[in-house]
């Protein structure tokens, strides 16, 4: 059986050093989630991302906190990680108008990064 392809994984902006921050547990299940992605498949705690086409979200609970982690799986064959970040809010499914900020901020430079790796290319 032939191994599947993998996608290169690229963290844009504080999202490696965010997800280095998450606790062990919570690391080891967002890697497999991303890797699983790199692989073409879609990770089980993945979920698309509300009014961003093409973002998913991997939501990964933890003792009493949920953290979440945004990617882009459908950029050139890259997977783009956007944001990694501890859920703030106890109530509510919410993302902050702060995060979705964020988050479309990083989408456009990660549309950048490959616009540019195609010309550079």
């Amino acid at each position: 059986m032939m191994k599947p392809i993998r996608k290169p994984l690229r963290f844009i902006g504080r999202s490696l050093k965010d997800l280095q921050g998450f606790p062990k547990t919570v690391k080891r299940e967002v890697g497999f989630s991303l890797d699983e992605a790199q692989c073409g498949g879609e990770p089980v705690n993945a979920k698309p991302f509300k009014g961003m086409p093409g973002v998913m979200e991997i939501v990964d609970r933890y003792d009493t906190d949920t953290y979440r982690t945004v990617y882009v799986a459908n950029i050139g064959g890259i997977i783009y990680v956007l944001h990694c970040f501890k859920k703030k809010s106890k109530s509510g499914i919410k993302t902050s108008r702060e995060d979705i900020k964020l988050i479309r901020l990083r989408f456009g430079l990660a549309r950048e990064d490959y616009k540019r790796r195609q010309n550079d290319g």
